[in-house]
């Protein structure tokens, strides 16, 4: 188990945001609990790579430890050339690459995830696409996020939804900053 600062950062060294990854995104679904070797093989081939990751409290050994945990297990985001996909394809960590046909949503989408970690918004695991309505956050440091509302009550709990994978993160806030989107 790594200690908090062994863990490799959620971007590479030097980028800010998402938005400044350059090349096709892909997804790469990789082994069982190999996301933070493979991000490092990245980082070491100097292909541009996105894992969000939440800090989580796990008990081992009678102890408390709080360990950095990927928010999508087994799948980490990549923009490559196509002679760098078949770099990460080499390093032995990987199921398989995903083509992401829609390079604009999944931006938008990594995006929006990327900005509630920065924000500090507590991120839960979300296994499958929301059913229910769209809706943006109309003020705070938030707005203009986009999500699928889970529950309308206080507080409200909207996912934010990575399309491609059929999974999200639960995100809660307060119900009043929601407006629908037509």
């Amino acid at each position: 188990m790594l200690k908090l600062s062994e863990n490799p950062s959620m971007l590479p060294a030097g980028v800010e945001s998402v938005s400044q990854l350059s090349g096709r995104w892909r997804i790469g679904h990789t082994k069982s609990r190999f996301e933070k070797a493979f991000v490092r093989d990245l980082a070491c081939c100097g292909i541009g790579y996105f894992m969000p990751m939440i800090q989580r409290v796990r008990v081992s050994g009678g102890r408390k430890r709080h360990v950095l945990a990927p928010l999508f297990s087994s799948y980490v985001f990549f923009c490559s050339s196509e002679e760098q996909r078949y770099t990460a394809m080499t390093t032995n960590r990987l199921c398989q690459t995903i083509e992401v046909p829609d390079q604009e949503t999944l931006t938008a989408e990594l995006t929006a995830i990327e900005k509630a970690l920065q924000s500090k918004v507590k991120l839960d695991p979300y296994p499958r696409l929301a059913e229910g309505r769209r809706c943006r956050i109309s003020a705070g440091a938030l707005q203009g996020m986009e999500g699928v509302v889970l529950r309308r009550s206080k507080p409200a709990r909207i996912v934010l939804q990575v399309g491609i994978l059929g999974q999200g993160a639960v995100m809660e806030i307060d119900a009043d900053l929601l407006e629908p989107i037509d």
